[in-house]
């Protein structure tokens, strides 16, 4: 069975398109829950009107449905907490020239 934190590092391969920086470090990843094999990913995005959006959730749900063990992917977008640079990890700040 796979970790939250397994499912967090298989997500890195979801790059935000219009960023070019993973999802992880972005910080657009609130939340990872594994509960019998499922799991859910609760997430947000950079903006209201992020026109990458559909295909981050999809990105999100094929990185980790082809994972063994998984029986479910689901995935929810969230607002609230509005996404602010405060949350990207020092890797995304310093590839953007937020240092």
């Amino acid at each position: 069975m796979q970790t939250e934190d397994e499912l967090r590092e298989a997500l890195k391969v979801v790059v935000d398109p219009e960023i070019g920086i993973n999802i992880v470090d972005l910080g657009l990843i609130y939340e990872v829950k594994i509960s019998d094999g499922d799991a859910h990913v609760l997430f947000t995005l950079t903006s209201m009107g992020c026109p990458a959006g559909a295909q981050i959730e999809t990105d999100i749900r094929d990185a980790l449905t082809s994972i063994e063990g998984l029986s479910s992917v689901t995935t929810e977008l969230t607002m609230t907490p509005p996404w602010g640079p405060d949350r990207m990890s020092d890797f995304a700040r310093s590839a953007l020239g937020f240092f």
